[in-house]
C-alpha cells in the first residue's frame, strides 16, 4: 500500500485504495465525450513476436474510452507491415499504423532531411515524434498517453491511471509521468535510475549548488519511466531527443515550457517488468552503458543552458562525488531489499556504479568536444512553419500504405 507523502515540487498521485479499473474507465468514458483520448505505441516489428505485446493488445481491446491508437512500426518490411495490420486488427478503436520504414514515410523523412528538420538517428525518439506528428495531423485536440510495447506485466489499469490526470476536465495538469516500483520476482531492478540518475542529481546539487531545475528532477520517483501522458497542445512546442536521453529530455522540455504545478506523476502499477538491457561494460555504444552516457549528456546540456560552466576538472569532481554518493545508495538499497525479502547482488551493483562513474567523464568529454551537438528533434510548430502541408502528407502516406498493403 502506498503512502500519501508529497515530496519535491511535482504533485504525486498515489494508489491508496486499489480502485477498480472499471470505475476509472467509466469516468474516463465520460471525459472522452468532450476531450478525445488517444494512445501512441512505439513498436519494433520484433515485439509482435514476443509475449508482452500480445497481452497488451488483448488488454487494450477491452478499453472503452480511447478514440484512437497510433502505432509507430519500426524495422519492418512490406510483408511484416501486412502482418502488423492483421495483428492489430482485433483492436476495436480507430487504429493508425505508421510504417516508418516504408517508402512513403521515408520520402517524408527525406524531405525533412533536406530542410534540416528530420530526426538525426533511428530509435524510439524518432518513432514517438512521428506518432505525435500524426496525432496532430488527425486534428483532434484532447489528451494522449504513451507507453512501451514490452511490458510483461501489463494491465489496462496502467493506462487508465496514466491518462486520468490529463483527461479530467477539472484538473489543471498538462503532463503526467507514470511511476512504479521496479521489482521483478525476488530482485530489485531499475539500475540506471537507482544507481545513476538519483545519485547524479544529488551530486550535481552538491557541485552546482541549489538549482530549481535539479529540485524538479529530484521530485520524480521514476524519472526514466517510459510511460507518460499529456494534453495534445503540449506536443506542438515539444522537442523530443532522439537518443537514450528521451525521458530526461522530455521532462526538461516540460520544465522549460510549464510551471511545475501543471506537471504531476502517478502510481500506475504495483508490479512492472519489461525486457532488460545488458550493462555492456565493454561497449559504450550499446546497452545500459550508452544509456548512461546519453542521460548524463542530457543533464550537462540542460545545466549549460542554466549558466553552468563545465570543464574537464568539473567532470572529474562530479565523478568523484558521484562515486561516493552512489556507493551510499547501494547500502540503502541493500537494506530495502533485505527487509522485503528481495535479492540484491552488491558486487554487481558496485560494478555498475564503476561503469557509470567512467561514463560520467566520457559524457563530459563528448559534451566538450561537440558543443554544437543538438540531439533534439525540432518541434512540430517549427516543422509546420517550414513545410505547411506536412500534416497532409503524413495523413496521405499512412492512408496510402493501408490501402496498398492492408486494404
Amino acid at each position: 500500500m502506498a503512502d500519501f507523502f508529497q515530496n519535491g515540487v511535482v504533485t504525486t498521485l498515489h494508489n491508496l485504495t486499489d480502485r477498480p479499473v472499471e470505475d476509472l474507465e467509466q469516468e474516463l468514458l465520460g471525459f472522452s465525450r468532450t476531450r478525445p483520448l488517444s494512445l501512441v505505441l512505439p513498436s519494433l516489428y520484433s515485439e509482435l513476436q514476443g509475449p508482452a505485446l500480445q497481452h497488451i493488445v488483448e488488454e487494450l481491446a477491452q478499453v472503452p474510452y480511447l478514440d484512437r491508437i497510433i502505432i509507430g512500426l519500426d524495422q519492418a518490411d512490406a510483408d511484416q507491415y501486412r502482418e502488423a495490420h492483421r495483428f492489430f486488427s482485433r483492436l476495436p478503436q480507430q487504429v493508425s499504423l505508421l510504417w516508418n520504414d516504408g517508402p512513403r514515410m521515408q520520402a517524408i523523412d527525406a524531405e525533412l532531411q533536406t530542410a534540416g528538420l528530420a530526426p538525426n538517428e533511428p530509435g524510439k525518439g524518432r518513432n514517438v515524434w512521428f506518432g505525435f506528428g500524426y496525432l496532430l495531423a488527425a486534428g483532434k485536440p484532447g489528451a494522449v498517453a504513451l507507453h512501451d510495447c514490452d511490458i510483461l506485466t501489463y494491465d489496462r489499469s496502467l493506462l487508465a491511471r496514466l491518462i486520468y490526470p490529463v483527461a479530467h476536465p477539472h484538473f489543471n495538469y498538462q503532463f503526467c509521468k507514470g511511476y512504479y516500483a521496479r521489482v521483478d520476482g525476488d530482485a530489485l531492478r531499475g539500475r540506471v535510475c537507482r544507481l545513476l540518475l538519483t545519485p547524479l542529481v544529488r551530486t550535481l546539487m552538491k557541485i552546482c549548488g541549489p538549482m530549481d531545475y535539479l529540485d524538479y528532477m529530484d521530485s520524480f520517483r521514476y524519472a526514466l519511466a517510459g510511460e507518460f501522458s499529456m494534453r495534445t497542445d503540449v506536443i506542438n512546442d515539444l522537442r523530443i531527443p532522439s537518443d537514450w536521453g528521451l525521458e530526461i529530455g522530455v521532462l526538461s522540455e516540460l520544465y522549460r515550457n510549464y510551471s511545475t504545478n501543471r506537471i504531476c506523476q502517478v502510481d500506475i502499477a504495483s508490479v512492472y517488468d519489461h525486457k532488460h538491457q545488458n550493462l555492456s561494460a565493454d561497449d559504450p555504444e550499446a546497452g545500459l552503458s550508452k544509456m548512461s552516457i546519453d542521460i548524463t549528456k542530457a543533464f550537462y546540456r540542460k545545466l549549460a543552458t542554466q549558466g553552468v560552466v563545465f570543464t574537464s576538472e568539473s567532470f572529474r569532481s562530479i565523478k568523484a562525488t558521484y562515486y561516493r554518493v552512489a556507493l551510499d545508495f547501494i547500502e540503502t538499497y541493500a537494506s530495502d531489499a533485505a527487509i522485503n525479502g528481495l535479492t540484491l547482488d552488491v558486487h554487481k551493483e558496485e560494478l555498475a556504479v564503476e561503469l557509470f562513474a567512467q561514463n560520467i567523464v566520457r559524457a563530459g568529454k563528448t559534451f566538450l568536444d561537440n558543443p554544437m551537438e543538438t540531439p533534439f528533434i525540432p518541434s512540430w510548430n517549427r516543422v509546420t512553419s517550414a513545410i505547411p502541408d506536412i500534416f497532409d502528407k503524413l495523413r496521405a502516406a499512412v492512408a496510402a500504405d493501408h490501402d496498398e498493403f492492408a486494404g
